[in-house]
């Protein structure tokens, strides 16, 4: 059984606990931080600008850049559901334009599967899903090979 932080839990169905930014902060790894702030300009000018203690985070200040004014995170609000795994416009306009490729292509992937297989199941293939096949090292999501091994991977 999986341990469900709901702060972790992205209403467009991106799992935050693989998230780049998430990772790079919760293990205060200054390189990867370097790295990420060119990657997701114009949410980021600094390393001080990438942290992240989950979409669902009670305080804004510790929520990522883009994520602190997602018009998905909006809209369940507005329509008092958890995400977009309960609505019936998915995928909408907000979905189509999502402005981060992978991100958007891991929402159309997890969320019919969300759908039929509840938060928990969600949560627990995210993160199994989320290694290198060769070494089983962790990895967050878009990652292109394995900082450890060096694979090459496509997991997303």
């Amino acid at each position: 059984m999986v341990e469900i932080k709901k702060e972790l839990l992205g209403p467009c169905g991106l799992y935050c606990g693989v998230c780049a930014v998430y990772i790079a902060d919760k293990d205060n790894n200054m390189k990867f931080k370097e790295r990420i702030v060119n990657v997701y300009k114009p949410y980021t000018k600094t390393v001080k600008d990438v942290k992240c203690t989950g979409c669902l985070s009670g305080n804004l200040e510790e929520v990522f850049g883009y994520c602190r004014q997602c018009p998905i995170k909006s809209c369940t609000k507005k329509k008092e559901i958890e995400g977009c795994h309960q609505c019936e416009e998915f995928p909408c306009k907000y979905i189509k334009r999502f402005p981060m490729p992978v991100g958007k292509k891991v929402i159309n992937r997890v969320i019919p599967f969300l759908r039929e297989n509840g938060t928990e199941k969600w949560i627990e293939t995210e993160i199994e899903r989320y290694h290198c096949p060769e070494c089983e090292n962790p990895l967050f999501r878009g990652a292109k090979r394995c900082n450890k091994c060096k694979v090459p991977v496509d997991v997303d």
